[in-house]
């Protein structure tokens, strides 16, 4: 591919991450079209789609401006014949035909970004042809390699096995690789055994079956890519012709198609309790049809290409053998045996023409197998290659291991023209000449025992072979190898037999590739013209053609994975898409299973799944021959089985079990249905279902385990959970517990963990057709109605505190109180428990409580307003904050069940197409959409602990026996009593409380991680630092809270990270946060003397620094020691208590003193 160096780089700094990734999703589609069970890597796709831009490189390196102009590019670039079948396809991309089936390929992405490249717009039409020859492309070399990978039974794709694969394709190499040497493909490996005696039974049946897949292939290559154009060319060959030629090969893809077929199904239908499938039955039923005429089809099978039955044919007879040797079923052993009897006289015969015929078969045979990949064979030709690299002097270069697959053949040919004999190594990449070599090695390093010198080697996707007839007096039985740059070597053969085997070799290494597609395109021809019969929709419902009048889906509208989406249909078309045959939507299967009750009960569900399950067999074909393209009735059948009942049985099983993994609750509420589909997964039989069968099986047990077991609540984290924090009220002292006793943390805490249990244990089903509004709604709906009324309640709560509390001053503190408990909510990312306060202080009862107002700090009322500002403009900054989050949250609900009435009450439950109603499913994806917002909070639990004591929250009953109406006209009344309207100021009230109004803050007294801000992630290593508290006798009331992770031990951070409760942030503050009272440029000197448990120090402020001289003694003790900490925490208590704590900006130690940076006195 001779091209000019490109303008645009896709590659550059500045262009590659445009186009990086770009591709890689739509090449996932691509590769389930042309291989649907396998997988690719991630660095494969990015291969792949490098590879895909080196194409667009060069197709924009011509500036193309039509359609036109592209197929000139293509056909000048691109060789023959992928040229043709891309253009092909770019041909019908741009047809009206093909709007219903798009590329995967996303057009709308590259054709606003080929301006950038081309330097000028070109139109959608020009990218939309251009995309599609890429497409072609990108599935021609998913395809190669899905090829490759299969044959070598795995079931990933890597990227080693695309560059594996590619190396043995001469039409791809040339379009990528045609300036290099070679490239690499797999390193060399070492030799590995590879004898039959080494497998076991099941092996040797495996290991056939895969061998027999392959050999139907080679079977169909000869029938569909050479029969078929002899036989419809009447006027070049006549009828006894292709029979001379071909013979009875139709027979014997029949006999294999069979034989195939009774051992799948044997190993399909093997019992659980067999060790193995005991295949030999297969072989003693077909040994009498085999024998018969199968000698006359050898003998008119003339090409080489059309040995390949009889080489299948011997090597049948050998598996044979094994399976006997290795069998251990006495039964099995002697249908084998009497297999092998039956076939005796065949094989005789077999081997007695082939003596006659055939050269001895060796493992070079595999180049009259030239369009398969050896696998089989694998290790012994990669041993082959290094036995034979370690026996050439003078190697140079790459190993042949990575520019080569298989080893061919090898022997002695004639240089014409310097009349040279050279040894000749024939590889599918790689021919190796080398001059025998009997004296000492000549480079140095050589090995002295090696046979052979290298004199040259040829690149097979850089040679063209081309056949020399015999001349007389020059020389006979020749071929020549003519290279890119025009020159040729000639080389001759003994005999004509001999020539004849190099040259079938050459010639299949030369078209391989080109074969393999035409045999693609064949049968998938085929497959187009022939569709797969189905059974009747008079037997099988399922069956029902699509139609407008069953099935509408959204218009030019796909889901990521390229499959069509469905806006409405019956019951049977939305079963019958559930579970389809040609492809898997997990978000079809996720949605419905959400909202399939708004329209089918759960039992009329799983009726229509068995019945979906059950599949009758369609009815025989008129045609029994495979002559003209018809299939014979059980390659037909078979086909059917493997391409639609098993599919969709599998699919079937696949929503069963994602039913009973996350909606159980179905089956809970109704034990009839669990007994039913406990029945029927125990009646599903074969062996591809049994691990679908155990894993269903094994989630009811445990989902019966996890219902009449008690719930366990036990959560393993990382980090060990923060203690639980005290106030006024102790441990046990259950009767004074209340909004002031307790302390505020833990209060929000315990709210905290009690409505993210609420939140996190709300099914989908519970929101699903708005049955929270409905009559039965204590049915469908328990844990979505017992959060509500837990809201509910909690903000009567928060306001029948605050207007019961008569007294100004006790008011103003409960109130402040709250505001706290606010503040943990916003660290907690309580967004439900933020709200639930916004809702209380807005109520109408609170709102008006002017004279309460203003004796709030301002910052506190600060923080209020930041909260209340979530729910403004439609929760806008509630959603931008809650998507920047982590969880663990708690989201507010209301926002949801708003959104969920809103398209319930908007969208019809049906659509009306053509005098029938359609269930309209458009309208619950939507409502889907917005329960999977909501599923994905409801996974990660908090790292805090239950205290039991304090959950009274869950029995909340602000109202009492009065009705909601009464208790509201309560509070406003109440409201006017305390603060009447028009008074200058609030009336005076006694006092309520007898315990201190102080609060204790909300910095924890323990400052470990995750008990602060929420959420903590679990991963992170915990601080290594960390503090003692002051024992009880040395404190009165609760002690201020250490420093929370101080630069060093002896640095505590700012005062900002250190002072009170008061002090702390609100998480939705503004970056520079609202400024403080405390801040302030006064200073005036101060005399203080403090004592400490173990020392006197005199401490004396002049400016801005407080020095504490320390005595010698506490220097040693002050060098990052363990005990520093619980110094510098007496420090700080004491300092607490005399109310210098929030005036203190830093401390630090230098040279034995405390030096505390002051900023207001």
């Amino acid at each position: 591919m001779q091209a000019a160096q490109p303008q645009y780089d896709f590659f550059s700094e500045e262009n590659g991450p445009k186009w990086r990734g770009l591709l890689v999703p739509s090449l996932e589609k691509v590769l389930n079209q042309v291989h649907p069970n396998l997988v690719s890597q991630q660095e494969a796709l990015q291969y792949v789609e490098e590879l895909i831009l080196q194409l667009l490189s060069m197709l924009c390196q011509a500036q193309p401006r039509t359609c036109q102009d592209v197929e000139e590019r293509v056909q000048k670039s691109f060789p023959h014949p992928i040229d043709k079948w891309a253009l092909s396809d770019a041909q019908s991309a741009i047809e009206k035909r093909r709007r219903r089936n798009p590329l995967a390929l996303p057009v709308d992405k590259i054709h606003p970004l080929l301006k950038e490249v081309l330097g000028y717009k070109i139109d959608h039409q020009v990218s939309v042809y251009m995309v599609a020859v890429l497409e072609y492309i990108s599935a021609d070399i998913l395809k190669l390699a899905g090829n490759y990978v299969r044959n070598i039974r795995h079931y990933e794709i890597s990227q080693q096995d695309i560059t594996v694969a590619m190396c043995a394709d001469k039409v791809l190499m040339n379009m990528f690789h045609q300036d290099e040497e070679d490239i690499s493909g797999f390193p060399l490996m070492d030799e590995e055994p590879s004898a039959s005696e080494e497998q076991s039974y099941y092996e040797l049946v495996k290991s056939f079956m895969a061998d027999c897949r392959q050999y139907l292939r080679q079977l169909n290559l000869i029938i569909r890519v050479f029969r078929e154009p002899f036989n419809s060319n009447s006027m070049l060959f006549s009828q006894h012709d292709v029979d001379s030629i071909f013979s009875r090969i139709l027979d014997i893809h029949e006999v294999t198609v069979k034989l195939l077929g009774l051992i799948e199904d044997t190993v399909e239908m093997t019992g659980e309790g067999s060790p193995h499938p005991l295949v030999g039955s297969c072989f003693e039923d077909l040994a009498e049809s085999i024998c018969e005429g199968f000698k006359e089809a050898v003998q008119y099978v003339l090409p080489r290409l059309l040995l390949t039955p009889v080489y299948h044919c011997l090597h049948l007879f050998e598996i044979l053998k094994q399976l006997e040797e290795k069998s251990q079923d006495d039964e099995d052993k002697e249908c084998l045996k009497q297999a092998i009897t039956a076939l005796l006289n065949l094989q005789s015969s077999m081997e007695r023409i082939c003596s006659r015929s055939l050269a001895k078969r060796r493992l070079s045979e595999s180049a009259c197998r030239f369009y398969c990949h050896q696998m089989k064979g694998k290790h012994l030709a990669i041993k082959k290659m290094n036995e034979i690299q370690k026996n050439i002097d003078g190697w140079e270069g790459k190993d042949i291991g990575q520019c080569c697959n298989e080893f061919i053949m090898e022997g002695t040919l004639t240089r014409v023209g310097a009349k040279h004999e050279r040894h000749i190594f024939l590889f599918d990449g790689l021919m190796i000449c080398c001059k025998s070599n009997h004296g000492p090695p000549r480079l140095p390093g050589a090995s002295s025992t090696a046979e052979y010198r290298l004199k040259e080697k040829f690149f097979m996707r850089k040679v063209q072979i081309n056949d020399k007839d015999d001349k007389e007096g020059e020389y006979r039985h020749a071929f020549e190898i003519i290279l890119k740059d025009g020159n040729s070597v000639v080389f001759a053969a003994k005999s004509a037999e001999e020539k004849n085997g190099w040259m079938a070799a050459l010639i299949s290494l030369q078209y391989r590739s080109t074969l393999e597609r035409m045999l693609d395109t064949a049968m998938l021809q085929e497959e187009k013209e022939e569709q797969m019969r189905l059974p009747g929709a008079e037997v099988y419902r399922f069956a029902e053609p699509d139609s407008e009048e069953n099935v509408v889906f959204e218009e030019n509208v796909q889901s990521k994975s390229g499959i069509p989406i469905i806006k409405a249909g019956t019951v049977l078309k939305l079963i019958e898409r559930l579970t389809f045959h040609m492809y898997a939507d997990p978000n079809f299967v996720r949605t419905f299973l959400t909202t399939y009750r708004s329209f089918c009960k759960p039992r009329e569900l799983l009726d229509l799944l068995i019945e979906r399950f059950e599949i009758p067999e369609p009815k025989p074909a008129d045609a029994n021959q495979t002559e003209g393209g018809e299939q014979p009735p059980s390659a037909e059948v078979k086909r059917f089985r493997k391409e639609f009942v098993q599919p969709v049985q599998l699919r079937v099983l696949n929503v069963c079990r994602h039913w009973v993994e996350h909606h159980f609750y179905d089956f809970e509420r109704d034990p009839l249905l669990l007994s039913e589909m406990e029945d029927f997964i125990a009646s599903v039989k074969g062996k591809a279902m049994k691990k679908w069968v155990e894993s269903i099986t094994k989630i009811i047990q445990r989902k019966k385990q996890v219902q009449v077991s008690v719930p366990s609540h036990s959560i393993t984290f990382q980090n060990s959970p923060p203690p639980i924090e005290w106030h006024i009220c102790k441990p046990g002292d259950t009767e004074h517990f209340d909004l002031m006793t307790l302390h505020p943390i833990e209060i929000a805490r315990q709210l905290t963990l009690l409505e993210s249990d609420f939140y996190r244990a709300v099914q989908p089903s519970e929101l699903v057709g708005s049955v929270w509004t409905k009559e039965d709604k204590e049915i469908h709906s328990p844990n979505l109605l017992r959060m509500i009324r837990h809201t509910t309640n909690l903000t009567l709560w928060f306001e029948k505190c605050i207007i019961e509390t008569e007294n100004l001053e006790e008011r103003v503190a409960v109130f402040s109180r709250i505001i706290e408990i606010l503040q943990v909510f916003q660290e907690l990312n309580n967004f439900n428990g933020v709200l639930e306060v916004v809702s209380a202080m807005n109520s109408a009862p609170v709102y008006r409580l002017d004279h309460t107002f203003e004796q709030i700090p301002s910052r506190q009322r600060k923080i209020l307003e930041d909260a209340h500002e979530l729910s403004e403009d439609h929760y806008k900054k509630y959603l931008a904050k809650l998507r920047s989050i982590n969880p663990p949250c708690v989201p507010f609900f209301g926002i949801y069940l708003t959104n969920i009435l809103k398209t319930e009450e908007g969208n019809p439950d049906f659509l009306h197409r053509h005098g029938k109603d359609l269930i309209n499913f458009s309208k619950r994806r939507k409502v889907a959409e917005i329960t999977g917002e909501i599923q994905q909070y409801q996974n990660q639990p908090y790292c805090l602990r239950v205290e039991g004591d304090i959950r009274f929250f869950e029995n909340l009953n602000p109202m009492g026996d009065l009705s909601e109406k009464d208790f509201s006209d309560y509070l406003f009344h109440k409201s006017l009593e305390i603060e009447p309207r028009q008074l200058r100021s609030a009336p005076r009230f006694a006092k309520k409380y007898t315990y201190p109004l102080k609060s204790p803050g909300i910095r924890p007294t323990s400052a470990r991680p995750g008990t602060m801000r929420h959420p903590t992630p679990l991963q992170n290593e915990p601080r290594k630092i960390s503090y003692s508290r002051i024992p009880d006798s040395e404190s009165e009331g609760t002690p201020a809270s250490a420093p929370n992770s101080p630069r060093t031990p002896l640095t505590p951070p700012p005062a900002s990270a250190a002072s009170s409760s008061t002090d702390v942030g609100s998480v939705f503050d503004s970056p520079q946060g609202p400024s403080s009272p405390f801040h302030s440029s006064k200073t005036r000197p101060l005399t203080l003397t403090l004592s400490l448990p173990t020392n006197i120090i005199d401490h004396t402020c002049d400016h801005q620094t407080l020095l504490a001289k320390v005595p010698q003694s506490a220097e040693g003790n002050m060098a990052g020691r363990p005990g520093t900490p619980v110094f510098i925490y007496h420090l700080y208590s004491i300092m607490s208590r005399m109310s210098l704590i929030s005036r203190i900006d830093s401390i630090r130690f230098e040279s034995g003193k405390f030096c505390l940076r002051q900023s207001e006195i």
